[in-house]
């Protein structure tokens, strides 16, 4: 979920249009696909985990669902992860979660999450709990009615005032190196 503060200052006029331009450069077709977003995100393991997580990513910023990013859903997206504030992310990784679309999680949405991430990171951590254990502590943190559903209320209050939660379902998507990298390289 990216938990830091937002980075500071808005986007000006003159870093959309470097941006506009090295969109245009990179998706002459004026879409960006997902094997193009994988490259730009940085995932060229072959883990099934890692794919299925940026797709999940990929399709949360595909607002019209036409399997492509244009430009605008390009920009909201890069916003978002350089320089959007904890409230939007905590929205946004909600909705991202929030596979049915039915605006609560469920144990078998956060539990699905949960194993993504526990194969993509949490097996590299020092967290001894298995994705089920993870799954039964998020609920017991964040479920302030105890009616099996995290609401988007109790997911932002739960998430922002439990460290833990925080880390387990921080966002590492890392954005900022490919745009600090591709920015620099217009004519």
């Amino acid at each position: 979920m990216g938990q830091e503060e937002s980075h500071s200052g808005e986007m000006n006029l003159a870093q959309i249009q470097e941006l506009c331009l090295v969109f245009m450069k990179e998706c002459p077709s004026g879409a960006l696909h997902l094997h193009e977003f994988k490259r730009i995100f940085g995932v060229v393991s072959s883990s099934a985990e890692e794919s299925l997580y940026i797709e999940t990513v990929f399709h949360s910023f595909d607002t019209n669902k036409d399997n492509t990013l244009d430009f605008i859903e390009y920009v909201a997206a890069l916003h978002l992860l350089l320089r959007g504030n904890l409230e939007d992310r905590l929205k946004w990784s909600f909705k991202m979660y929030d596979t049915d679309g039915n605006g609560m999680l469920d144990r078998h949405e956060v539990k699905q999450i949960i194993q993504i991430l526990h194969k993509i990171k949490l097996q590299k951590s020092d967290i001894s709990m298995t994705p089920s254990e993870i799954c039964d502590r998020i609920f017991d943190l964040v479920d302030q009615n105890h009616d099996g559903q995290i609401t988007l209320p109790e997911f932002m209050e739960g998430a922002q005032k439990d460290e833990w939660l925080m880390n387990l379902l921080k966002l590492d998507v890392n954005a900022t190196g490919w745009v600090i990298q591709n920015c620099g390289k217009l004519p």
